[in-house]
């Protein structure tokens, strides 16, 4: 079974050598955007089985294009291609519907497994960028620690925090309102004695929690 594809990156070469790189494969690029715009368009347009996207594009950025897409064409998963690896990039991914994060300069079988698995709706593998991040997302709080005055709740939420996710991706990664997240937030600033997120956040970090 043939499984359609979108690319969808502002810079040409990179397109081009995607498209050449799945041409001896069971995938076929069905279309080709050059800005976040066109992504969402081109989704929505042929309901590709997976989109190729890249984070820093013009116009609308990847991860904003993500979540359309992934509103518009619920069906479409969508792997994120990027050459750039930041946490936070992979915390948001992760909380906005991306099936799978994988760098720019991988190899090809990296690649192609990668949207492989997107189509057939497998997590991505543990031991891969985002498998990480996205295990230390929904990690419970360590049971030995008596110093983290935090129901596992909570450190899931300060976990989000501290990669730098808004009260809507936190909400939608760990699928609770955001006035959920909000009272959690005030509950963990209140039991840290934390002045603001920030200074919550690298308590987590000092922590070693992320």
């Amino acid at each position: 079974m043939t499984i359609s594809v979108l690319v969808a990156d502002d810079h040409p070469i990179i397109r081009a050598g995607i498209v050449s790189m799945l041409k001896d494969t069971e995938m076929k690029v069905v279309a080709e955007a050059a800005t976040g715009n066109q992504a969402i368009e081109q989704s929505v347009k042929h309901h590709p089985d997976v989109v190729l996207l890249d984070i820093r594009m013009p116009e609308t950025d990847g991860l904003e294009a993500l979540e359309r897409i992934v509103d518009r064409s619920p069906r479409t998963k969508v792997v994120m291609f990027t050459g750039h690896d930041t946490q936070t990039f992979v915390a948001r991914a992760v909380a906005l519907g991306a099936a799978d994060f994988i760098m720019k300069g991988s190899p090809k079988e990296d690649i192609v497994g990668a949207i492989k698995r997107a189509h057939t709706g497998l997590p991505p593998d543990p031991d891969s960028l985002m498998g990480r991040v996205k295990n230390t997302m929904v990690r419970r709080r360590p049971t030995y620690d008596e110093d983290i005055p935090l129901t596992n709740r909570e450190v899931q939420v300060l976990r989000h925090v501290a990669m730098g996710l808004s009260n809507r991706e936190i909400g939608s990664s760990l699928e609770i309102s955001i006035e959920t997240v909000k009272e959690h937030v005030q509950n963990i600033l209140r039991k840290l004695e934390a002045g603001d997120r920030t200074e919550a956040a690298v308590w987590a970090v000092k922590k070693g929690l992320v």
